[in-house]
């Protein structure tokens, strides 16, 4: 028997608002409102979308040893990072392959990771099992904590009134601060999955409807709209964003993943430094690669990627672009394949698509504050 979907703590409210309710990760979540997948992601372009992201995952780590726990279980160098700042990094085996990719959120006391829903139990464990030789303590505050992404041009307006005790114009890209959202007590952070200028707020689950529906109600003016996983999906293809379980995975390793520019080896010892090391001295084999089509079609997962008569691999990420009108994907191409400019094309229903290589961003008129 199928075990049933974890619900989160805006669920009802989803509901209410007539969305269209999917499994993903374990949870049960929106796919869509009723405007569309192509209102909401063109929404988020021009003014505003409201995500419900709370299935993913928080772990607070804590104690003496607290930074260097986190500098051996990530790849990146948590040295750098200063308390008010957040760091894109990974989580990779011994042998160098990508058990997650996450965010690490420094605050003077304590670390919080953030990690994908869909590993939220694994990692878990694996972050256990690595815990031992530090003088640390771990909790996992996922069903705890609540997750909200405010995105799009129009995000810091539409916030701004709402926010108490931290102004979120001073809140640079990839810093957070604390204070509250409408009332309620919240980390404010500046990072987001679209390529777009916004906001995500870890608030306590059970004042989530509260931010909810205050930032609905102060964003319609400024034409924000509820946007649920389609959208999301579309966006962050299109700047070219990987996801775990299909452009990231255990069969992956972070070089050839395109995860390279996060590998720090000069930081010290991590799990999967000496076959990252390796890796990068040697050279990958293969690279997670953009494709952008040059005719009509939809690169679904799953469909092959074609170079000079050869089948060379297939698509784990693509979108017909609602704002480039195209066709782009991603996919792991042999090196010779993925070089920027070459011709790879999209076996499409039987017919090869001309495409050709880039590298990510396909779309860049993105309002992120850099």
């Amino acid at each position: 028997m199928a075990s049933a979907l974890t619900r989160t703590p805006l669920h009802d409210l989803h509901v209410s608002l007539g969305a269209k309710m999917v499994p993903f990760a374990g949870y049960e979540m929106p796919i869509q409102y009723p405007s569309g997948i192509r209102a909401e992601h063109a929404a988020v372009r021009t003014a505003a979308g409201l995500f419900d992201v709370s299935h993913m995952g928080e772990f607070t780590v804590r104690g003496p040893q607290a930074a260097d726990f986190v500098q051996y279980l990530t790849v990146n160098d948590v040295s750098r990072v200063a308390a008010g700042q957040a760091q894109y990094s990974a989580l990779c085996n011994e042998h160098g392959r990508v058990l997650d990719d996450l965010l690490v959120y420094r605050f003077e006391d304590r670390f919080v990771l953030v990690v994908n829903a869909s590993n939220r139990q694994k990692d878990w464990e694996w972050a256990l099992r690595h815990a031992g030789p530090f003088d640390v303590e771990l909790s996992d505050d996922s069903d705890e904590i609540a997750l909200v992404a405010l995105q799009g041009p129009a995000s810091e307006e539409i916030l701004t009134p709402l926010a108490a005790s931290a102004t979120p114009a001073d809140i640079g890209y990839y810093r957070f601060a604390t204070g509250t959202v409408a009332g309620v007590d919240a980390v404010i952070s500046r990072t987001g999955y679209t390529g777009e200028d916004g906001f995500e707020l870890y608030v306590p689950a059970t004042g989530a409807e509260t931010v909810w529906r205050s930032i609905q109600e102060a964003g319609e003016p400024h034409g924000l709209v509820p946007a649920g996983l389609g959208a999301r999906d579309s966006l962050r293809l299109e700047v070219g964003y990987a996801l775990y379980g299909n452009d990231l995975g255990e069969e992956y390793n972070a070089i050839e993943s395109g995860l390279g520019w996060i590998v720090k080896p000069d930081a010290g010892d991590f799990v999967g430094r000496e076959a990252l090391v390796a890796e990068k001295a040697r050279g990958p084999k293969r690279r997670l690669t953009g494709v952008r089509l040059l005719e009509r079609g939809f690169p679904r997962p799953g469909y092959t990627l074609v170079h000079e008569g050869r089948d060379v691999g297939v698509v784990t990420s693509g979108v017909a672009s609602p704002s480039l009108g195209c066709g782009v994907a991603l996919g792991y191409l042999p090196v010779e394949a993925a070089r920027p400019g070459t011709d790879v094309g999209v076996r499409i229903r039987g017919r090869v698509v001309a495409g050709r290589t880039q590298r990510p961003l396909f779309y860049t008129e993105g309002s992120i504050r850099r």
